[in-house]
């Protein structure tokens, strides 16, 4: 990290004295000092590594959806979802040593650095391909807003593999789950696909404390053949085939715990917290129920259960940036404190999307949907969402 800030500093000086040295030879005055200074900053940029980690960078950018022309842009132009992607991007430049840590000392030096994977039994590795290729089943957990950039450089069929998902969002643009987008784009049946959800955190699993999965699949001896690879001394698993119902819910709740974050940090109490959230489950019920109906039990883990922990828990990122609102940050300044991607925001817009072909009544939704993407007050927002709570 220090070499890193290093660059940065080499680099914003090389472009300053660039400008002096332009400056001062138009008006035609001796720049022999500045030049010699330039090719030392220079030197010093080489030697750090600089130019390989540009390089990095823009084809990390480029992964990401950015064009070559958006690279000289200030990061200020961009609106609150491109930060995201940069946010991200930076992530992946400045930690080329997470697989390397994985690979030698079973670490992820980033996230949860304290727990020790058993390298006997994974095999880290940045080729997709191979990895896909030696794989019967192929985990999804990467951000939905990522996933399609992800998958880009895939060349190895998903046709014959079965596909389980650990996210919990929407495909930005394409407004589909990613259980729908992996069925339209990769040809796979309904049967061939499985979620995964909770309630749980990674931390909590990590430390090994007690967690519930349901492991979700159209058909019934799938879900028990993945439940196989997740069961634990500490993993209690349950089973669903509610495809739709279970992936839409672990998507709502995440907008959800982004408006009782909000709430939190204009200072509402307890009390109101709890209307809010018994709001939101009766929200994210009737969104299902109208949607798409089924015979259902909301009630259960992996609805409301993942909707309580991700509202309430201190570990949840959704929660967290609607805290950062709460409290009077900018939207975009919220996203930049982020150092891991808080589904909510993108979810907000997506949901808000699809519910125009449902026109179900969600001012919960609604009320974040404006907050993050027409820039209206929290504060007013939430005061007005008051008067329609029950």
């Amino acid at each position: 990290m220090a070499a890193a800030k290093e660059i940065r500093r080499m680099g914003e000086r090389a472009n300053e004295l660039q400008a002096q040295i332009t400056e001062l030879s138009d008006q035609g005055k001796d720049v022999d000092a500045l030049l010699n200074e330039y090719g030392q900053v220079q030197d010093r940029f080489e030697h750090l590594g600089g130019y390989e980690l540009e390089s990095n960078a823009r084809k990390i950018l480029s992964g990401l959806g950015f064009k070559v022309t958006d690279f000289e842009r200030p990061c200020s132009e961009f609106s609150g979802g491109w930060q995201m992607r940069i946010a991200l991007a930076k992530l992946l430049v400045r930690n080329p040593e997470v697989l390397e840590s994985l690979c030698s000392d079973g670490r992820n030096p980033r996230y949860l650095n304290d727990l020790e994977f058993d390298r006997n039994s994974i095999a880290p590795s940045s080729d997709l391909d191979a990895v896909v290729r030696d794989a019967d089943i192929v985990i999804l957990a990467t951000p939905s807003a990522y996933l399609k950039d992800f998958l880009a450089p895939l060349t190895v069929p998903l046709r014959d593999k079965f596909v389980v998902s650990a996210i919990k969002g929407i495909v930005p643009g394409d407004y589909q789950t990613v259980v729908e987008y992996i069925h339209d784009h990769y040809g796979l049946s309904y049967r061939q696909i499985g979620l995964v959800t909770g309630p749980s955190h990674a931390e909590e699993v990590s430390r090994g404390k007690l967690s519930y999965l349901t492991v979700v699949c159209a058909d019934p001896e799938n879900a028990r053949r993945i439940g196989e690879r997740f069961a634990g001394e500490n993993i209690r698993l349950s089973y669903s085939a509610d495809l739709y119902g279970v992936e839409y819910a672990a998507i709502l709740k995440n907008i959800y715990a982004l408006s009782v974050g909000i709430a939190v940090g204009l200072g509402y109490g307890d009390n109101f917290l709890a209307v809010l959230i018994a709001n939101a489950a009766g929200e994210m019920t009737r969104f299902l129920e109208e949607s798409y109906p089924d015979e259902r039990n909301t009630q259960v883990s992996a609805y409301l259960g993942d909707l309580l922990v991700t509202c309430y828990s201190t570990y949840s990122r959704n929660r967290r940036l609607g805290l950062l609102i709460g409290h009077g940050c900018t939207v975009k300044s919220a996203l930049n404190e982020m150092t891991m991607v808080a589904e909510g925001y993108f979810a907000a817009d997506c949901i808000r999307h699809i519910n125009f072909r449902h026109r179900v009544d969600m001012p919960i939704a609604d009320m974040v949907y404006r907050v993050l993407y027409e820039g209206a007050s929290a504060r007013r927002c939430m005061q007005e969402l008051t008067t329609k709570l029950i």
